[in-house]
């Protein structure tokens, strides 16, 4: 099956979903699109000017036309389950679904809601926001990692020769626990407020570095293969970012949305358990931001 025969749908048309789509029309694979407000177009701002994109977003399960190719799940991971007449809509015994969102347990999540279909995880690495009105700022070059296992190449395939590069990897656990980090120590950010600008501090330098160091140790464990210097590695990151760069979960937390705090900080605490790892950290933290994402309060 060529790029041209594939049908691909989107769900989700957040920031990394439309950017998603959007590389994909540019591309002459304009996929199916679902989300939870109707729009007639995509808005795409690339730092290099705008593109707009004539992609409807369908809003009703029953306007899908049948199973297809490909499904790119963009919806957050709290939305998982709320995507789930989409995924019966969309999704066969051949289709393989792509799941854009973070954490490390994606398959684990969306496999029970798809049966017959081939979950592919996915690594993405490039920031983007969106405004109230849809349009998404793309912050860097968009760019994807995927295990090298059944239905990468489906997804290969569809973003091939698109702005958006997909990178097929041999040890996938190592490059989700990379960016697992990385979220991690974002979460931080929800506790105080701030932003990137915080990690100059001394204090929260050493707090982030223990903290990294804490899920690193899990990371070993869960099977990565991340070397001593990966917390600090991360932390120099965070320090090196514009002081007022946020990340998404602050966004969702100054929206008074939802929090991904488990996916991006309860999975540290939960597999620590399994595996016998103590974190001592994760044990404060992850109650702090569970009470900052469900209340009561």
């Amino acid at each position: 099956m060529g790029e041209a025969d594939q049908r691909v749908a989107v769900v989700g048309p957040g920031a990394i979903g439309t950017t998603v789509a959007v590389a994909l029309h540019e591309c002459g694979r304009t996929p199916f699109v679902a989300g939870r407000t109707a729009r007639g177009e995509l808005r795409l701002d690339t730092g290099d000017g705008r593109v707009v994109a004539p992609v409807a977003v369908r809003t009703e399960p029953r306007e899908a036309d049948g199973p297809v190719d490909l499904v790119l799940l963009a919806v957050k991971a709290t939305q998982t389950t709320s995507a789930e007449p989409w995924l019966t809509a969309l999704c066969g015994p051949g289709t393989v679904v792509c799941v854009l969102q973070n954490g490390v347990e994606q398959r684990e999540a969306v496999e029970p809601l798809v049966p017959g279909a081939t979950v592919v995880p996915a690594v993405v690495w490039f920031p983007a926001t969106r405004d109230a009105d849809g349009t998404v700022h793309l912050l860097a070059a968009p760019r994807l990692t995927v295990p090298d296992e059944p239905g990468a190449d489906a997804v290969e395939r569809a973003l091939r020769g698109s702005r958006c590069i997909v990178e097929v990897a041999t040890d996938f656990t190592t490059i989700a626990w990379r960016k697992l980090l990385q979220n991690a120590a974002a979460g931080l950010m929800v506790l105080t407020g701030r932003r990137a600008g915080m990690y100059a501090r001394d204090d929260v330098a050493g707090l982030t570095l223990a903290y990294l160091r804490e899920c690193l140790a899990v990371a070993r464990a869960a099977g990565a293969d991340l070397g001593d210097d990966e917390p600090r590695r991360v932390l120099d990151g965070f320090a090196a970012s514009p002081p007022g760069r946020g990340t998404s979960i602050l966004a969702d937390r100054e929206a008074g949305l939802p929090l991904e705090w488990d996916v991006r900080n309860g999975v540290v605490q939960r597999l620590g358990g399994r595996h016998g790892v103590p974190t001592p950290i994760s044990d404060v933290v992850v109650p702090l931001l569970a009470a900052a994402s469900d209340g009561p309060g």
